[in-house]
């Protein structure tokens, strides 16, 4: 990760230049995930196409089957925005300096991402055992909320194992995984395992893991009509999912390798903000601060807020309010409604 970050640095210097300038091309990335499915059907219905056109711009959405490396190409430079968590982009992007806005708020977890063992047992059952999970990601996090829940901690594990989104559930299903923490669709996919039984989930820290389209502060000012597009688009998508049509729904389902009930299912474990009066009353509630402090302490634990970072504050982060936690001097992850509210005021 610290190699990453320096890297990253390093691709800045080269790409700053062109992130600043007007442009008319664009392109984010996305990973499978419940909650960022509606990126996919943007792409292949052609609404983003058309909110593009509108703005005389064109936006390009990339699958990136790897998660967290859709995040660092993001970071590297190679995409103007990426689907990320919260704590994701706080510790990758923003702890590497690079300046993200959180553009769409688009769901917080409650129940899709989950801490699951091979057979009987419960948390304090986790103690000697190894974890198998993506490592320092959302899944990392949610693993010592689960532990600390009951008095136990990482130490107290026989490690945590790397691996992939792409390989969980065949790691699950090999004799020598024990345990493993992940997302939707994967945590359906692998509960449908007799063996495995759910320990702890996200519901059990609701508003925690937050899911997000970010993208880069630099190129969004220089281009607001970027955002424009991109709200537009995903609201208009949000408009027919909260309709409850079956032939979008049955879409995003069949892309994440479900059916449509799967699909509804995971959904009924996902707040997502339909209405975008719904997201900025999240994003600008008093709560977020909070949740940002408390994954900025877990970051700085593990040794991944950023390149030496001197204490859990090193990473500014600023609210749509003006408020900021962190180094006031060092701001790079930035909430801002303005463009969920020009969707919810029909602005766009």
């Amino acid at each position: 990760m610290k190699n990453l970050l320096t890297m990253t640095a390093m691709a800045l210097c080269l790409a700053s230049a062109a992130t600043a300038q007007e442009k008319t091309e664009f392109r984010v990335a996305w990973s499978i995930y419940v909650g960022w499915m509606p990126w996919g059907y943007l792409e292949e219905s052609g609404i983003m196409d058309k909110w593009a056109d509108q703005y005389g711009i064109d936006v390009e959405i990339v699958q990136i089957n790897d998660y967290v490396e859709s995040i660092n190409q993001y970071t590297a430079g190679a995409f103007d925005g990426v689907t990320a968590t919260n704590m994701d982009t706080l510790s990758i992007p923003s702890g590497g300096g690079v300046d993200t806005t959180a553009l769409i708020v688009g769901d917080y977890s409650n129940g899709n991402d989950a801490v699951i063992i091979k057979g009987d047992g419960d948390l304090a059952s986790l103690a000697g055992k190894p974890v198998n999970l993506v490592e320092l990601s959302v899944s990392h996090y949610l693993l010592a909320r689960a532990l600390d829940s009951v008095g136990l901690a990482e130490r107290d594990l026989a490690g945590v194992i790397n691996t992939s989104d792409a390989d969980m559930i065949a790691a699950f299903a090999a004799d020598d995984v024990e345990a493993v923490v992940t997302w939707n669709p994967l945590v359906s996919s692998i509960l449908e395992d007799p063996a495995a039984t759910k320990l702890f989930d996200s519901a059990d820290i609701p508003g925690e893991i937050v899911d997000l389209m970010v993208v880069n502060t630099e190129t969004l000012e220089a281009n607001p009509d970027f955002g424009k597009a991109l709200a537009g688009a995903w609201y208009e998508v949000m408009g027919l999912m909260a309709a409850g049509d079956e032939e979008v729904l049955t879409a995003m389902a069949e892309a994440s390798g479900t059916d449509l009930a799967g699909y509804q299912a995971q959904l009924a474990s996902t707040e997502m903000f339909f209405d975008p009066a719904d997201a900025v009353a999240f994003t600008s509630g008093a709560e977020l601060p909070a949740t940002m402090v408390n994954v900025a302490e877990f970051l700085f634990d593990k040794g991944i807020l950023g390149e030496g970072a001197p204490s859990a504050d090193f990473v500014g982060v600023e609210y749509p309010d003006g408020s900021i936690t962190g180094d006031e001097s060092n701001v790079t992850f930035r909430f801002d409604t303005t463009y969920m509210q020009m969707a919810a005021d029909g602005a766009l």
